[in-house]
């Protein structure tokens, strides 16, 4: 029996390996250029922002890659043994399911510990630097946040549009300056300008060639026929505070990103909406670890009774059940706004639901 447990461990951890590390190259890789790419072509980024934002989102993904890799590999290991008739030949000779499954149970702990590591503490901190990374990027070189055929909303007030960036000299540029209800009260055109950090001020000075602006009415913006028309500048110079920038990315941290000791403290306030969903994000990070159990559960009678040894099927199976699990999980995590629904209970409903169906399929595959 060792030899038949080292024999599932090994298989088991290199496809667990290997579908982990497909899947986070999906789930991370692809997002992370999809988004920052156009920053790193366009709009000056070093090529070491982008190794960091690689490197903080790995944590976040492998919360959910480390229980999918899992199901899949017990697909494809199983699926084999099971094709090869190997699981036949063990189970004619009094090796039941259970004693089959028993490296699988430890590779099981092993992932479940590993991932409420990474939910509880891991994670949360990631994503935390994650978000401060932008501000990191605003305050070392905020000319890197403007780029050729772009709009610039990170500035509090102000939409920036810039037609082509070479270095710090801009064309085609359209300033649009904000009122509190995201209404464009003044418009600025300018044929090119030019980039100046001012970081011990804190801002930045975009100085205009060949600039003109409209101003909307104060007290009717809506009316286009008050808008009117400015002076023509052949030079002029646009402040823009950074200070505001700092605030803001500092204010966006979410409950994702928070630590378990900030959660808790937020159950101590007065607001049931915040406090239920704080009570949810705490259980999910709890929660969630778990699915590894209720996968393995799963993905043995699965994978023995799908009788495949491809492994396109193996990855096709587990990736409808992890979408069926996983809409539970994001389903809760929508409601947790809502005290009356208790999604802080929610939250646990696919683990008992898949470990269930587990227990009952493979109860059901070792009496057969």
């Amino acid at each position: 029996m060792k030899i038949i447990d080292r024999f599932i461990s090994r298989e088991l951890i290199v496809n667990l390996l290997f579908a982990v590390a497909v899947l986070s190259l999906v789930l991370v890789v692809g997002n992370i250029f999809r988004k920052l790419l156009p920053l790193l072509v366009n709009q000056d980024v070093p090529v070491e922002y982008i190794l960091t934002f690689i490197a903080y989102v790995l944590p976040f993904s492998l919360i959910f890659t480390i229980p999918w890799g899992l199901l899949t590999a017990i697909l494809l290991v199983f699926g084999r043994l099971s094709a090869d008739n190997e699981l036949t030949a063990l189970r004619s000779n009094g090796v039941s399911i259970a004693r089959i499954s028993v490296s699988l149970g430890l590779v099981a702990i092993v992932c479940t510990a590993i991932s409420l590591w990474l939910n509880v503490s891991v994670a949360p901190a990631a994503q935390q630097k994650l978000r401060s990374t932008i501000l990191d990027l605003a305050t070392r070189n905020p000319m890197a946040l403007f780029g050729s055929d772009q709009v610039i909303d990170q500035f509090p007030g102000r939409k920036i549009y810039v037609g082509r960036k070479e270095g710090n000299r801009l064309e085609n540029i359209i300033v649009f300056e904000m009122n509190e209800a995201a209404m464009p009260m003044r418009v600025t055109h300018a044929r090119s300008g030019v980039l100046e950090a001012d970081l011990a001020n804190q801002r930045l000075l975009m100085h205009l060639y060949e600039a003109r602006y409209q101003q909307r009415d104060e007290k009717d913006p809506f009316d286009l026929r008050k808008v009117r028309d400015g002076i023509n500048m052949v030079e002029g110079t646009l402040p823009i505070g950074l200070e505001e920038l700092y605030q803001k990315e500092k204010r966006r941290t979410s409950r994702s990103a928070m630590s378990l000791e900030q959660l808790m403290e937020q159950l101590k306030s007065d607001d049931a909406v915040q406090q239920s969903a704080s009570r949810t994000e705490i259980n999910k990070r709890f929660a969630f670890p778990f699915s590894c159990i209720a996968f393995a559960l799963v993905g043995v009678p699965l994978g023995i009774t799908a009788h495949r040894r491809e492994t396109s099927m193996g990855f096709l199976l587990s990736l409808v059940v992890a979408f069926f699990y996983f809409l539970f999980i994001i389903v809760a995590d929508t409601l947790r706004g809502n005290p009356a629904v208790r999604p802080e209970l929610l939250v646990w409903f696919p683990n008992l639901l898949f470990i269930g169906l587990g227990i009952w399929m493979f109860r059901r595959l070792a009496r057969q």
